[in-house]
């Protein structure tokens, strides 16, 4: 709104507005607008939850230390969501449709947090969605953005060609081409793009929701990824930093650096309420939202492969439960003595504030290597 007010229509009447047209301040203003977001309202907001009794159940199966969280108000990801949604439509230039789509990736996966979300509160147990129900539409609302995408491809806005790690000139194309010369080879000729699709942003969303378990752990986490992101889209969208590190410029990979700055600033805001011991929980329609908006924002970047890399933590927070749930179905046994892998260091003796750093402090390494790896081909 800013750009479209301040550059395009106000510029002329009072220069010093030519300012909103340039991506460096928009995206340090969204940051900063999400943050403001929640300095102002975070306290009513929480304040609202706890008045109406929107509190966390805990798993019976999890850490015994855990259950004296109970109660404690959850669905904080509600604001989340608006910091980012607002602050993108404040400072981003709306005209822009990979705006559109990653703000679409960020409220489907955030809407099906809040059924499963709202199912728990209302049956005052830690039993929401099935994990098939929950599957089946993080599966759907992937389609939805392939869809979105692929209207972006037709106008030529995107490209379906994949960017590999240090390989700059191997970009295989996620479109089977041959089979696009008949009506009726049509749907497999996209099904390896819409599987694709569906494995980066249904993987991200469950990974963030896996690793929620300790207070401050996801967001702190996310405030290192949506940073690196914002990183990332903003050297694709600057000509000389693209043109030195010969990265793909995707068009108007700019624009997307303000929404991951919103992510970034909404995550810091989150964080001072969230910090270990946590006043509010970010519930499932937080973790649900951010895991989505940032693997849409991988995939309007052509960055999907670079993704495990600046969410590490995350893939092997993920990696501990399918490990661990496969090793029991397949031979009795456990690996870890608790899944997902923050409460496997739990039940090692590990104090939860431990935990919480030194998972940051991996995550943070994890992140710098992705962007080293920039230069690396």
């Amino acid at each position: 709104m800013f750009y479209w007010l301040g550059y395009e229509h106000l510029f002329h009447l009072f220069t010093p507005f030519r300012i909103f047209q340039y991506a460096t301040f928009r995206t340090a203003m969204a940051s900063l607008t999400a943050v403001l977001i929640f300095v102002l309202f975070g306290p009513w907001f929480i304040a609202r939850l706890r008045k109406f009794q929107i509190g966390q159940h805990i798993r019976e199966d999890g850490p015994q230390s855990h259950h004296k969280k109970a109660g404690t108000p959850t669905m904080g990801g509600l604001l989340i969501c608006a910091a980012i949604v607002i602050s993108t439509l404040l400072w981003a230039n709306l005209r822009v449709p990979a705006v559109w789509v990653a703000m679409a990736g960020l409220v489907t996966f955030g809407a099906i947090g809040f059924w499963d979300d709202y199912a728990k509160v209302k049956r005052k147990r830690n039993l929401g969605l099935t994990a098939r129900q929950k599957f089946a539409l993080e599966t759907l609302a992937a389609i939805v953005v392939g869809v979105l995408l692929l209207g972006m491809n037709a106008k030529g806005l995107y490209t379906t060609e994949l960017n590999v790690p240090f390989f700059k000139d191997f970009k295989p194309d996620l479109l089977i081409h041959p089979l696009l010369n008949n009506p009726w080879t049509y749907p497999l000729a996209f099904s390896f793009f819409f599987a694709f699709v569906a494995l980066v942003l249904v993987g991200a969303s469950n990974a963030v929701n896996l690793t929620d378990g300790l207070d401050g752990l996801a967001i702190g986490l996310m405030l290192i990824a949506a940073g690196a992101m914002t990183v990332l889209a903003y050297l694709e969208g600057n000509a000389d930093f693209a043109r030195y590190l010969e990265l793909s410029r995707p068009r108007d990979a700019a624009e997307l650096a303000i929404f991951s700055a919103a992510m970034t600033g909404a995550s810091l805001g989150f964080l001072w309420y969230n910090a270990h011991p946590a006043e509010v929980f970010m519930g499932d329609v937080g973790s649900l939202a951010l895991g989505g908006g940032l693997g849409t924002v991988a995939v309007l970047l052509k960055q999907e492969l670079l993704l495990p890399f600046i969410a590490g933590v995350y893939v092997l927070e993920c990696l501990s439960v399918i490990l661990q749930v496969g090793s029991f179905k397949l031979r009795g046994k456990r690996i870890f003595k608790m899944a997902p892998l923050h409460h496997h260091f739990e039940q090692l003796g590990w104090a939860e504030s431990k935990v919480i750093i030194r998972f940051w402090i991996a995550g943070l390494l994890l992140a710098l290597f992705a962007l080293t790896t920039l230069k690396l081909r």
